[in-house]
């Protein structure tokens, strides 16, 4: 049944406790565990400055986001800004590409998932489990959000639980007080600069880490979402956008230098056995694989989980701004989209089918559109914020949280991103996923220019459709 008189609002729901934990572990997926191995041996030890740079720049970013969203907390988020600032078009694209990259996420991280479940029960399809997992997270979805949240939460737990006692294994290595690790193969800080120097690659190279971390940073600006369901929004945003350093910090500088000092950057146990396990191996934990294995499995379903959640709310909120069918604005009697839910979950499904039937000739393809869209979606927030900030300044408006150095670091940061774009542009290893995402940008924002006649307005189901 859908709830007839308050049908196209969700429920503020989500408790302090969650929000805290779900936005201090929300940084941490799969790219710490996988994707920084690639990094480390791509880059190098300068793969730090490309982490701190790209904190920073994040930081920022989140800062004209809090100062939109503590304004008006609102599920569409950054696409709702976009619209109310830059045109209907801007917030129509920018949706729709952050909509899509959240079902491929959902797709990729049940496949990865779905790997690990293999390795140890071979005689399950791997595209089952892949299938099972997607089903039985959307039925998490479909539940009240406090029960999403909740998941969530300790999912987020263990995940940190995980990344702080990695650290200690690893101080405790360095200072000779864990006993099974051998001591003569434990270099320290000269790891990083016996294999080719910090940056053996040279200058160029932090650009290229700037952006594989940026892609592995993408999800903070989740919190904006989110918030709309959170009970008290706007403390929420304040804190998670001021703790978004503290947490990039934390979880990649700190662990990423301690990899550093213990195993050296080069090292093709890297690549073969994942960051944090190799090293792990290395300091002779006993049942290494098997703890690596658990809590890269709970990283990537709790992104699964949350890519779900992320996903069907900016298609509701599309729907409800007469972007994407009417009836995916409708919310059932426990505050849940549900039709947003379910139409997200045939859409990864159909994702998964696409890749173990057309891994390289289809599959491959569509995933090469995420990697430039988080800089999209970074510089649109840019620009919103640019734009909002000058007209309420116009009109005298005073706020309580605002970025910094207004206009000039807005406009600095606008210009880095700018040029990562250019870049990727430009680059022969980046310039095939770069034109394939404009590609789809510029589809997505002809579509828009199609619908720009239309009138759209809120959603508002009466008692006997919604009976229907």
């Amino acid at each position: 049944m859908i709830n007839n008189t308050n049908d196209s609002k969700l429920k503020h729901a989500l408790s302090n406790r969650q929000v805290s934990m779900i936005t201090l572990g929300g940084i941490v997926g799969a790219g710490l565990f996988v994707v920084s191995a690639t990094a480390l041996n791509t880059i190098g030890p300068a793969i730090l400055l490309s982490y701190a740079l790209t904190g920073i720049m994040v930081l920022f970013v989140m800062r004209m986001l809090g100062e939109m969203a503590i304004r008006k907390p609102d599920s569409g988020a950054f696409s709702t800004y976009a619209s109310d600032s830059l045109g209907h078009w801007a917030g129509f694209t920018i949706g729709w590409l952050y909509w899509w990259f959240w079902v491929l996420v959902v797709a990729f991280e049940s496949i990865l998932g779905a790997n690990i479940f293999h390795h140890y029960f071979p005689e399950i399809p791997a595209w089952l489990f892949a299938v099972i997992s997607i089903v039985l997270f959307a039925c998490t979805n479909l539940m009240d959000v406090r029960k999403f949240g909740e998941f969530e939460f300790w999912f987020a737990l263990l995940k940190v639980i995980a990344i702080v006692g990695f650290c200690l294994f690893c101080i405790l290595a360095l200072f000779g007080f864990w006993p099974l690790a051998e001591q003569k193969n434990i270099s320290g800080l000269s790891n990083m600069l016996n294999h080719g120097g910090f940056m053996p690659y040279g200058y160029g190279s932090i650009l290229t880490g700037m952006m594989i971390s940026m892609f592995t940073f993408f999800g903070v600006e989740m919190l904006s979402i989110l918030a709309a369901e959170a009970k008290n929004p706007q403390v929420q945003i304040k804190k998670a956008c001021n703790l978004v350093i503290a947490r990039i910090a934390l979880f990649y500088i700190v662990s990423i230098f301690l990899v550093l000092c213990i195993v050296p950057w080069n090292d093709p146990g890297l690549n073969e056995m994942g960051t944090f396990q190799y090293v792990l191996y290395k300091l002779n934990v006993p049942g290494s694989r098997l703890v690596m294995d658990l809590i890269v499995f709970v990283a990537v379903t709790s992104v699964l989980n949350s890519g779900l959640y992320t996903a069907s709310r900016m298609l509701f909120s599309l729907s409800q701004r007469g972007d994407a069918p009417q009836v995916l604005a409708r919310v059932s009697n426990n505050g849940v989209p549900r039709y947003a839910v379910l139409a997200c979950t045939v859409v990864a499904v159909s994702a998964v089918a696409i890749n173990y039937c057309f891994p390289e000739q289809v599959f491959m393809v569509l995933l090469s559109t995420m990697n430039a869209i988080g800089l999209l979606v970074y510089l649109v927030i840019a620009f919103s914020q640019l734009v909002s900030r000058s007209r309420l300044e116009k009109q005298g408006i005073k706020l309580d949280f605002k970025m910094w150095l207004f206009p000039w670091l807005t406009y600095f940061i606008i210009a880095v991103m700018l040029s990562v774009l250019g870049y990727m542009f430009f680059s022969e290893q980046h310039r095939y996923e770069t034109v394939v995402t404009l590609s789809l940008a510029g589809f997505i924002l002809l579509m828009s220019f199609l619908r720009k006649n239309k009138v759209r307005q809120p959603v508002v189901f009466s008692s006997s459709l919604a009976d229907k």
